[in-house]
């Protein structure tokens, strides 16, 4: 019998990227290719619509050589892509549920759109914006149309499943896997025990429930978002990657990080952050925890506002116990505190979570950012939860060809397609006797934001 492959499509801010994965989820090989961004006025970014499509050709064409102005219809960039691909009109409902106003069952809310002045959009039964919609995975027209399956060099016919934005992708390329002997709080409880954490320039926070749940400042319950048949809570940071980077990039000194590390591993051009973990482990007694080196340094990592659990995009950063001294060693404690409050700006998602109803027993990470141990064994030691880590780290990738093996119904379900292609890689547990230290360092951590609030309101004073 010929090995059957899927195709996952990524389509990011900056690239298009594909992946080839078998039907176990092993990713066989990838593609990439970038997307131009336009900036006509200041802070006023412009992409094209046709050159993602372009791009997500030559993405999928690569793959398969290396292994073998008036608008009709408004569509969000995943249906937009998957309409060029089948001609079908459907839209999924991570989409329409996530980015739009759409509220399954009952569907579009007329009065909205009304109070806004776009009643056009009603019009018949608001086939511009979807009048058909389907859950993640279901399959799209009768598959790709000639035209596109020459685009994409594929047969024509093939299956294609109804789309999920990156970030969900992410969850069901993790959120899924077969936990059985290792171990895990999970294991043999529902799949509502569990949170996908997806890490990069920003971080989502993806946690699913049999019925729905109303968490203050978390985006949600939305239905059939991301697993079908079930509700998805959203919780985010606005900047994790993005912050680290601007810490330590901002650092007097980082001219000499940079150095020592080229210096260390001049050929494969070590990562700064790995040197810095090194450099953390050094400066630690080899009687003590690295954590405790940030025990005088906090952060209040709120720089870009803040997503959830409190929802005020005017918060700021703040961080306290700073001194003079600009040495190597000072910035890796600025980069072990800005670490450990990412850690517990999640620590304080899930308690709003758990709040909620929510039974959350163990972290599943992807992304940028899971590739970072510390930030991994942080994440461990902050929440008191074990964290699971892909065996595959392009799980975004694996998540769309999930999509593509549900479409060519080679599995019965999105749940099924999950625990197959999904993989243990690691599971990092959390070291317990830095349990006490978390539960002071959040105490300071609630505090600062107490403490900005109050600031805030003694100089609204007149």
């Amino acid at each position: 019998m010929a090995e059957v492959y899927y195709v996952g499509v990524d389509v990011g801010t900056a690239s298009v990227r594909a992946a080839l994965v078998t039907r176990t989820g092993l990713l066989k090989s990838t593609a990439e290719e970038p997307i131009s961004i336009w900036e006509p006025l200041s802070d006023h970014y412009v992409q094209s619509s046709s050159e993602i499509w372009d791009k997500c050709c030559t993405v999928v064409k690569n793959l398969r050589e290396s292994c073998w102005n008036k608008a009709a219809h408004f569509f969000d960039l995943p249906d937009f892509l998957s309409w060029k691909a089948t001609g079908s009109l459907t839209r999924s409902l991570c989409t329409l549920v996530c980015k739009w106003t759409y509220c399954p069952p009952e569907g579009w809310d007329p009065s909205f759109w009304s109070s806004i002045g776009l009643e056009d959009l009603q019009e018949n039964n608001f086939s511009k914006i979807g009048s058909m919609t389907c859950p993640p995975g279901s399959p799209l027209g009768d598959g790709l149309t000639t035209e596109a399956a020459a685009d994409l060099g594929l047969e024509p016919g093939t299956a294609v499943g109804a789309s999920l934005i990156d970030a969900h992708a992410g969850g069901l390329g993790v959120i899924g896997a077969d936990v059985k002997g290792f171990h895990l709080p999970c294991e043999d409880q529902p799949i509502t025990s569990r949170l996908a954490m997806i890490c990069g320039t920003s971080t989502c926070h993806m946690a699913i429930s049999e019925q729905p749940l109303f968490v203050p400042g978390v985006w949600g319950p939305c239905l059939s978002a991301m697993v079908p048949g079930m509700w998805l809570n959203e919780g985010g940071q606005s900047a994790t990657g993005r912050l680290i980077e601007h810490m330590v990039k901002g650092h007097a000194a980082y001219t000499q990080l940079q150095e020592q590390a080229r210096q260390r591993c001049p050929f494969a051009g070590e990562n700064v952050y790995s040197y810095l973990n090194s450099h953390l482990s050094k400066m630690a007694d080899s009687h003590s925890s690295v954590d405790l080196l940030a025990s005088s340094l906090h952060v209040w990592p709120d720089f870009h506002g803040n997503r959830s659990p409190l929802a005020d995009p005017t918060l700021k950063g703040m961080v306290i116990g700073l001194s003079l001294s600009q040495t190597l060693d000072d910035l890796a404690l600025l980069y072990l505190a800005t670490v450990q409050a990412l850690t517990l700006g999640t620590r304080h998602i899930l308690e709003a979570m758990r709040e909620a109803g929510h039974d959350i027993r163990t972290l599943f990470l992807c992304g940028g950012l899971s590739k970072n141990a510390l930030f991994v064994q942080i994440h461990a030691n902050a929440t008191g939860l074990p964290v699971v880590l892909p065996d595959q780290m392009e799980a975004v990738l694996i998540g769309a060809a999930i999509l593509g093996a549900c479409a060519s119904q080679d599995y019965s379900s999105i749940q099924e397609a999950m625990e197959k292609m999904a993989k243990v890689g690691k599971v990092v547990q959390p070291e317990r006797e830095l349990q006490s230290f978390y539960k002071r360092k959040y105490k300071v951590f609630l505090r600062l934001f107490a403490h900005q609030r109050e600031y805030q309101t003694l100089m609204s004073q007149r």
